[in-house]
């Protein structure tokens, strides 16, 4: 209980920056996994190929593909979209916590109860750190993800090259 009243008095201090923050959170994390379980189901495309394709044209192995590496894009606009803003969503409740701060010193109010100069910064320090804190795991979990989907891909035009090869070999010479 006390683990939710200090994440409550978290987001109070941030401002009207910090739910939207906490969206993108949420958004981003849905979103990478999920990425990574439509990665993980196409890790062993091979033998899943294999399997599938015993008697089927390896030149429509093209269109398979596309739909697969489509299917492997999901939610990755979605996820630079977050990683993109949310930093932006963060300056903005710096640039809404400075403005604070120097109303504060504007009015004389140093002291107040409503936080004055310090209150300020602290609104500007806390939704910066949050904007940061979305965007640098996205960041970095987003290109193990993108890693992987290329991983993928190279596996999988291996595969249709190693395909084709052998359908070049076994038909008849003329």
């Amino acid at each position: 209980m006390e683990m939710l009243k200090d994440v409550q008095d978290y987001m109070v201090s941030g401002g009207f920056v910090m739910p939207p923050l906490m969206l993108l959170t949420f958004a981003l994390w849905y979103q990478l996994t999920e990425r990574y379980f439509i990665l993980n189901e196409n890790k062993n495309i091979k033998i899943s190929l294999r399997k599938q394709l015993q008697n089927v044209n390896p030149y429509a192995l093209d269109y398979l593909f596309l739909q697969v590496q489509t299917h492997m894009k999901k939610g990755k606009m979605t996820i630079k979209a977050i990683v993109g803003s949310a930093p932006l969503l963060g300056l903005l409740g710096t640039v809404n916590g400075m403005i604070t701060t120097f109303d504060s010193l504007g009015d004389m109010t140093l002291f107040s109860q409503t936080g004055g100069v310090a209150g300020g910064i602290s609104q500007a320090l806390i939704t910066t750190q949050m904007g940061l804190c979305v965007a640098i795991p996205g960041v970095i979990a987003g290109r193990i993800l993108d890693r992987r989907e290329t991983a993928i891909c190279n596996e999988m035009e291996e595969f249709k090259k190693a395909l084709l090869n052998q359908e070049t070999s076994a038909a008849p010479a003329s």
